[in-house]
């Protein structure tokens, strides 16, 4: 007995434009399978998942749900028909309740329905602590950092009982526990007949994870395989699909998991190899440009921060969720100044009040929430790209498109940006694209010190790779680059240093290539081996 199909796509086009985003993809989910998507930045996935819930209408093609065809399906209809989706950004009211964001998603709208305040907050708490997600009802959304609001979606979607459930780089933000807790909620739905479409682009979870494999490249289908030893064993046998998974083959006709290595899925997605995830040091550190002595600021909770960056240094920032990384940045960059401490650029004493402090001692800042702080979404990619050096391009405040339009094309083929044209819109692109314009608008600064707060959060492989690239080849020309992330291989690998941070301070300094597991015992406070030493001796 075949699992019974829960969605099925049949030769799916869209386009936007002149840019053909989907030609001609098929797709099928089955009942308790988690069924992974992936490609780079741009290759289709998240046209795909916005025809899925019916926030885009496909040029072409058919779209079956429950093995019937569905001709307009709207987002109302979608969550009708129990799709859930969450996405990479969460798309949640900041001046509500955490409660009455999850009352939105699951309460019926009705006229004059007396509201029960006591059971909204109830079903909010036990949806949260079914999770593991220790958030106040009563919070204020806007008040969560990116991964408590990414949990509150979460807690939406099982809220909604939903029988298809698209999961967008939902780890992207979350801690080691909270990951391995949302990996057993896939797997508790799945067993209950679930079916669950994984996108993300850490590949050791699409092998614990998932039992099928689609892969799409240029808005094409490059071939969809069998993983089945995830299974359970009771569970009905999956049928594998063809390179279109359009048509069912026998199952066991492709290669499964113990076949299917990283190298090929990588390849599958970028057609190259890519051989070095993160690229070698090239020559040593320069001189100080800035130091923190004692930094503090009272209501951003960071305290007593003491520090040394040179040029031509990554220095690494690994931590916990709440462990301040974020919060010194912000700092840093103006946004919550300092209350304490002094701060000295190319050893001057500066004061950072405000941003445009930050950017006159040519400190720039990347923030990690691209769609909020990052790019504004409304605006072109040029616009996006010159908004910090008007003064520059624009003398006298006079506006000129050609030199506009020349940096902006400029930095778009350097970052390797998938769009039509320096004309178009943020909200057009890929998380990963906005990334890389958000970064592009601040290389356009030429700063001394370049703070990248998660600069590789729900970017591709082969965009990654590229990334990290860029950053070297700014640090060889002299940049500071201030890194803050929470892939722990991106820290060591990157890093010429690592400040590892708990409680708002710096409580280790690490060198290159450090140990993952002194590294997490550091950001845990547990005893190690390090314990005693001083920061100049690590």
């Amino acid at each position: 007995m075949n699992a019974a199909t829960l969605l099925r796509l049949v030769s799916i086009t869209k386009s936007f434009r002149a840019v053909r985003a989907l030609k001609g993809v098929s797709f099928d989910l089955r009942a308790g399978e988690v069924h992974a998507l992936l490609g780079e930045n741009g290759a289709g996935k998240s046209t795909l998942i916005k025809i899925i819930t019916g926030a885009n209408s496909p040029d072409g093609g058919t779209i079956e749900i429950d093995e019937r065809p569905v001709t307009h399906l709207t987002p109302a209809t979608a969550l009708r028909l129990g799709i859930a989706c969450i996405y990479q950004q969460p798309a949640l009211f900041p001046e509500l309740t955490v409660a009455e964001n999850i009352a939105l998603r699951l309460e019926p709208v009705t006229a004059f329905r007396r509201l029960n305040w006591f059971a909204r907050r109830a079903r909010a708490a036990q949806l949260l602590d079914r999770i593991g997600a220790h958030i106040p009802p009563d919070a204020a959304m806007g008040s969560l950092s990116m991964p408590l609001q990414q949990l509150v979606e979460i807690a939406c979607a099982i809220g909604a009982r939903a029988r298809i459930v698209i999961m967008d780089e939902p780890t992207a933000s979350l801690t080691k526990k909270e990951v391995d807790r949302l990996f057993a909620i896939v797997r508790e739905l799945r067993q209950q007949g679930t079916g669950i479409i994984y996108i993300s682009h850490r590949l050791d979870e699409i092998f614990e994870l998932a039992d099928r494999v689609t892969v799409l490249r240029d808005g094409e289908s490059m071939g969809t395989r069998f993983i089945q030893q995830h299974r359970r064993p009771d569970a009905p046998p999956l049928q594998s699909s063809t390179a279109s998974g359009s048509q069912p083959v026998a199952a066991g006709s492709e290669k499964s998991a113990s076949n299917l290595t990283p190298a090929e899925l990588i390849r599958l997605m970028i057609g190259r190899e890519v051989t070095s995830i993160f690229p070698a040091a090239e020559g040593e550190p320069g001189d100080v440009v800035l130091s923190l002595e004692q930094v503090g600021c009272t209501a951003a909770g960071v305290r007593q921060i003491t520090l040394e960056v040179r040029a031509g240094e990554i220095i690494g920032f690994a931590g916990l969720v709440g462990a301040g990384r974020t919060a010194l940045a912000q700092v840093l960059f103006g946004i919550t100044p300092a209350d304490s401490g002094r701060i000295s650029r190319d050893g001057r004493t500066i004061r950072i009040e405000c941003p445009r402090d930050a950017i006159a001692h040519g400190i720039a800042y990347v923030p990690e929430d691209r769609r909020r702080h990052g790019v504004i979404l409304d605006m072109s990619i040029a616009e996006n790209m010159t908004m910090a050096i008007h003064d520059r391009i624009f003398p006298a405040c006079w506006l000129r498109d050609e030199p506009e339009q020349r940096l902006a094309a400029q930095l778009t083929q350097d970052l390797d940006i998938r769009a039509s044209g320096p004309d178009a819109a943020g909200h057009t692109l890929s998380g990963g694209n906005q990334q890389k314009v958000s970064l592009a608008r601040w290389l356009a600064a030429n700063p001394q010190v370049l703070i990248l707060d998660e600069p590789t959060q729900g970017v591709d492989i082969g965009a990654k790779a590229e990334i990290h690239k860029i950053i070297r080849r700014l640090t060889k020309a002299g940049m500071a680059v201030i890194l803050i992330s929470s892939d722990l291989p991106e820290v060591i690998g990157m890093s010429d240093r690592i400040a590892v941070m708990r409680g708002g301070t710096i409580v280790a300094m690490m060198g290159r290539g450090s140990d993952a597991h002194e590294l997490l015992e550091a950001a845990l406070g547990q005893p190690s081996s390090m314990a005693g030493m001083s920061s100049n001796d690590r």
